[in-house]
């Protein structure tokens, strides 16, 4: 057992569930072998408690690193912030300039409130619009965070299961929360539509994710902007996870789409605590007349790494690069997929592609997950591309994928099983013991 596995096992004693982000937890990738934590990390590359190093292509971060580890220049930005006190009883001047440089991004916006997480923010923003609109019911469409408002949705049901996780569970969110947020299949007018008749007169917001690991057809999002407009609800976009990676602020800014709110966080600040909820004006006045506050969202290393980071942006055109990789990356797979006849589907937008095996996903890719580790890869199937990704980083792992898809393959021929040192990696939410 590796010093990480060790560490877990104390973790899941002392820490319900063993960490703080499902997302992160070691039995999505490998099961009783994944290394778990790390002691440094720079650019894309990660070493674990015993000074293992790998490269990381399994998210880089949950996405947040998109600039890559340890970025010099934001890092200076924060040390800077630090040594001038990053909280004080006055507030810090630069969260009046980060609000200006994210309302220049996105004409279409009039004010701006910060917060830490993504998930806390998504609150915020339903919070805004029920306040604006004095009604109650949200329609949702997206993975948008663990708070009360979202997972009330599972009482007496699993309907969040076609969202992105399956299998979580309503414990601990109150009963009088039924039926007060309602979801609908993404690209699916019908769906949408259906719910709309049903809840029309009291709908307060409709908030979603414009992309996920699909694209929109084309009418999509335009007719769900149409349509909250005609009803009265406030129109909310997700940036959360696509924000900043194909353009600079949202990819809604790329469809032409304007709304009336949208999140930000994540890779806005090259993974420091930092987001933020932008909408117009006649919105986002309205949380002057509800109650929300938080000390820690007046520190200011949120603002100064989220500045640092956008005019980093900026001057290298990180976008661009970003597509590149991740078109590179799709290409590789694809071609591995043909040339080892490995069925799998590729999909995602570039910036974050994803694959899955066709037959066996979960067996596979835990195997996959096994045999990168000892060749010196963090992957899993999805994954962030990174500004600290190169041609030749990229090609050394799209060889060593190669060579373990062949084995894969030769596996599968001789009719054996994969050869799994450990458990099948979780799919879904599952309680830890």
């Amino acid at each position: 057992m590796n010093k990480g596995q060790k560490l877990l096992k104390k973790a899941k004693k002392i820490i319900p569930g063993g960490n703080q982000l499902f997302s992160k937890r070691a039995e999505l990738f490998l099961p009783e072998l994944w290394p778990t934590y790390y002691k440094r990390a720079k650019g894309c590359e990660i070493w674990d408690m015993e000074n293992n190093k790998y490269f990381d292509f399994a998210g880089m971060g949950v996405t947040t690193a998109i600039l890559g580890y340890a970025d010099k220049d934001v890092n200076q930005a924060v040390t800077k912030a630090i040594n001038n006190a990053s909280m004080g009883t006055l507030n810090s001047y630069e969260e009046v300039d980060l609000a200006e440089e994210l309302l220049n991004i996105h004409k279409w916006a009039d004010q701006v409130k910060f917060a830490r997480t993504g998930g806390e923010a998504c609150s915020i923003a339903i919070r805004i619009a029920r306040a604006a609109t004095q009604k109650e019911k949200v329609l949702f469409c997206g993975y948008h965070g663990w708070h009360d408002w979202y997972l009330s949705t599972n009482i007496n049901s699993n309907s969040l299961d076609t969202q992105l996780l399956s299998g979580l569970k309503a414990k601990g969110i109150p009963r009088g929360l039924k039926n007060t947020a309602i979801p609908f299949e993404y690209n699916n007018l019908n769906s949408f539509k259906k719910k709309v008749n049903k809840y029309k007169n009291n709908i307060a917001a409709i908030m979603m994710e414009p992309v996920r690991s699909t694209l929109p057809k084309k009418g999509f999002l335009e007719f769900i902007q149409k349509t909250a407009k005609k009803i009265g609800a406030v129109f909310i976009i997700d940036e959360i996870t696509s924000g900043f990676r194909e353009n600079l602020g949202g990819i809604h800014l790329k469809y032409k789409i304007k709304p009336d709110m949208a999140v930000l966080s994540k890779a806005m600040s090259n993974g420091y605590p930092s987001s933020a909820i932008i909408g117009t004006r006649d919105v986002m006045d309205e949380a002057q007349d509800s109650f929300i506050s938080s000390c820690m969202w007046t520190e200011r290393i949120g603002f100064v790494s989220a500045l640092a980071t956008i005019k980093k942006f900026k001057r290298l055109s990180l976008q661009k690069k970003l597509i590149d990789h991740g078109q590179r990356i799709k290409k590789g797979w694809s071609q591995i997929s043909k040339s080892t006849d490995v069925d799998i589907s590729i999909a995602g937008i570039d910036p974050i592609p994803q694959f899955n095996f066709k037959k066996n996903h979960l067996e596979k890719s835990t195997y996959l997950n096994q045999e990168m580790l000892k060749r010196g890869y963090l992957t899993n199937t999805r994954l962030g591309t990174t500004y600290a990704y190169n041609s030749n980083i990229i090609n050394g792992y799209l060889d060593n994928l190669y060579e373990v898809f062949n084995q894969i393959k030769d596996f599968e021929k001789k009719n054996i099983k994969l050869p799994l040192k450990g458990k099948v990696r979780h799919e879904t939410f599952k309680r830890l013991v």
